[in-house]
């Protein structure tokens, strides 16, 4: 499967959705690729990162850029059963061509009015997307929300989201959580990082419920 985890606004957290889900895709038994299509070449890092701290739980990692990373892709799941892409930041080729062989996209956004206006355009990407590609799944999630309870702009964006043709809300809010910043400057997941954040685990074991539609196996890596 080709999971996609992509927008055109940079500064959403996609990155970190990417990497922990492959961490706890591999860590569930199977075998999975992490494919860094943005030109930040942030997964890239986090890779090399985690072979210095985990070697023998690497993640592997590729970068692909330019229009044929579509059919590069559908390729690859000859040798992968599981495909992350980390694509985006901008309306990039990468992103489109993503979009036009993956089986499901999610596109992480922050509850402010920029990024409800960048939705605008990612519903018209994915009608383009689907002409090519009908059984793409489009799933939107709350990143980076406040964890104050008194904050109520991550609601008051659900709200908002129903008036997308091409667009479904995952039904998921991921919290602002240092745990995540610190998971990430290490090559881990958060569900490797001591001492645990639960709220996080929480979070990201819901994630990947939604993604595989099953529980996580995850067996934590010493690190």
């Amino acid at each position: 499967m080709i999971t996609l985890i992509g927008v055109e606004k940079g500064g959403t957290g996609k990155t970190t959705l990417a990497t922990n889900l492959a961490v706890m895709r591999k860590n569930s038994g199977n075998d999975v690729l992490l494919v860094d299509a943005d030109m930040q070449k942030s997964a890239n890092f986090w890779s090399t990162k985690r072979e210095e701290v985990l070697p023998n739980n690497r993640i592997p990692c590729i970068q692909k850029s330019g229009k044929g990373i579509g059919l590069e892709l559908l390729d690859l799941t000859e040798r992968y059963q599981d495909i992350i892409v980390d694509a985006g930041g901008r309306d990039s080729v990468e992103l489109r061509a993503s979009m036009a062989v993956a089986n499901k996209i999610y596109i992480p956004i922050q509850a402010s009015q920029f990024d409800l206006w960048t939705l605008d355009q990612m519903d018209k990407l994915i009608e383009s997307a689907k002409a090519f590609n009908p059984a793409l799944q489009a799933y939107i999630i709350i990143n980076r929300s406040s964890s104050n309870p008194s904050v109520t702009e991550s609601n008051e964006t659900i709200k908002l989201l129903k008036d997308f043709e091409n667009l479904t809300y995952s039904g998921i809010t991921i919290c602002d959580r240092i745990a995540y910043r610190k998971a990430a400057s290490n090559g881990l997941s958060v569900l490797e990082l001591k001492p645990l954040d639960h709220k996080a685990m929480a979070e990201m074991n819901t994630f990947y419920k939604k993604v595989y539609n099953e529980k996580t196996k995850f067996t934590k890596s010493a690190a």
